[in-house]
């Protein structure tokens, strides 16, 4: 072979370039299997968001524009996630925090939208601050490796209950207000148990992409029961972006607002930090020390986030749990990411294919993902009681109260008593004494 031809040859290509492929042990092929597994797991919000969003004064008959910008709220900040911290994160706009902007916010204390919108960019306006005061990045570094893993670990059993309740196998008793068991004479849940084994299946027999064919499967087997559809209105709609750039800032900066701004700070801000470790921890891209790479990009990203996605009126944007499935795939770099992200642009005039796939196709990915993070329990040193104990209450009140901030809150705070009490000060960190602090006063006041 000519010189000039092995030098071609030999050049790395260009996603070799941009994203470190084979440094972090993977293949195009998988990151683009991975990415549409992401995509795949999180395309709910697409039609979940407008459902909740279109309640609120001024939006009822909206759904269709603010699914264009719940897609456009998603794939923004995914593609720079991707692409400027090679990290396979997808971000969207969040669920609970869609909630209580509805809800709460505006239906019971009736707020205009546009000024709920307003608060959301403000609250990512506060959040970069701190990301570019190194505030966050401080306050990431001192959580205790031994903290960091449990919270990977509540967070696998968090989306466990998530593919449990997914898939109708678990429910929400609404008179006694506790989860109770699912009934399996349901079709529905049948389809989600049929699509467990046949997940279950194929990952035992080594098949890389048994994730995203698990979901394949289970639609066409929905499809064929009669539990899903397919879309009788016509596949290609061009997006309306009505709601893009509508939210009143200045509105949402009078002080009768600062309350809410500041709760919507406190849950983004540890909700997000907590699936970034997890998800850095199931990836294998955290070191010993706890070290994350890029981890100030990631957070400012996911920081953006929440202001991009008040901007186009979709809610608070924010990095998102069901990243794991990606990962759990093989996603490895940032090119899960941009293939997730990419989707959602696509989205933006396929809606109605995308929402083919039934909750219950992707409720066993859910749930094997949540295998994959427990195995992270195992580095935890449970006859050492500063450890275990605070890694326990983390493990959960995450699923269990249903917010990940809630359960670092808790492991925080029990983390701090039991170096008090056993009289090792030098071992806490300042940083870690404020948050405590302010996670015991918002448990309080709340």
């Amino acid at each position: 072979m000519p010189q000039t031809a092995l030098f071609f040859w030999k050049k790395p290509s260009l996603l070799e370039k941009l994203f470190h492929l084979k440094e972090r042990g993977t293949t195009a092929r998988t990151e683009l299997a991975a990415g549409l597994t992401t995509f795949m797991t999180m395309a709910y919000i697409i039609f979940v968001n407008p459902s909740i969003l279109s309640s609120i004064k001024g939006l009822q008959h909206s759904s269709a524009e603010i699914a264009a910008a719940t897609c456009l709220a998603a794939a923004v900040p995914t593609l720079l996630m991707g692409l400027f911290t090679n990290t396979p994160y997808s971000l969207a706009p969040g669920m609970g925090l869609n909630g209580v902007l509805t809800y709460t916010v505006c239906l019971q204390n009736h707020v205009p939208w546009q000024t709920a919108m307003g608060v959301v960019v403000v609250e990512g306006c506060v959040i970069c601050i701190l990301v570019l005061t190194r505030t966050r990045e401080a306050i990431m570094k001192a959580i205790p490796m031994p903290l960091k893993r449990a919270i990977s670990v509540g967070i696998g059993l968090f989306i466990t209950l998530l593919g449990f309740m997914n898939a109708g196998l678990a429910k929400v008793d609404a008179g006694a207000g506790t989860l109770a068991a699912g009934g399996m004479h349901d079709k529905a849940a049948l389809l989600a148990v049929l699509g467990l084994v046949l997940t279950l299946s194929l990952f035992a027999l080594g098949i890389r992409a048994a994730l995203l064919l698990g979901i394949a499967g289970t639609t066409l087997i929905g499809l064929a029961l009669g539990i899903c559809s397919l879309p009788h209105q016509s596949l290609l709609q061009p997006p309306h972006f009505t709601t893009l750039f509508h939210a009143n800032i200045a509105a949402a900066l009078k002080p009768a607002l600062w309350g809410t701004v500041l709760a919507f700070v406190m849950s983004d801000f540890f909700d997000a930090m907590g699936t970034i470790i997890g998800l850095g921890q199931q990836a294998e891209l955290i070191d010993e020390q706890g070290n994350l790479p890029r981890l100030r990009e990631i957070l400012l990203i996911d920081g953006f986030a929440a202001l991009w996605g008040g901007l186009c009126g979709a809610s608070s944007a924010t990095t998102y749990i069901e990243s794991a499935s990606g990962i759990a795939a093989g996603g490895r770099t940032g090119l899960t990411s941009v293939v997730c992200g990419l989707l959602f642009l696509v989205s933006l005039f396929f809606a109605p294919l995308i929402g083919i796939a039934p909750a219950q196709a992707t409720a066993p990915v859910l749930i094997l993902v949540g295998f994959f993070m427990l195995s992270t329990v195992q580095h935890i040193q449970w006859n050492k009681i500063e450890e275990a104990l605070p890694a326990f209450l983390i493990i959960v009140t995450i699923p269990y109260t249903y917010s990940i901030s809630r359960g670092i809150g808790f492991g925080f705070i029990a983390y701090l008593l039991i170096m008090l009490v056993q009289k090792r000060f030098r071992d806490i960190h300042p940083v870690l004494v404020v948050v405590s602090l302010l996670f015991a006063l918002s448990f309080v006041l709340s």
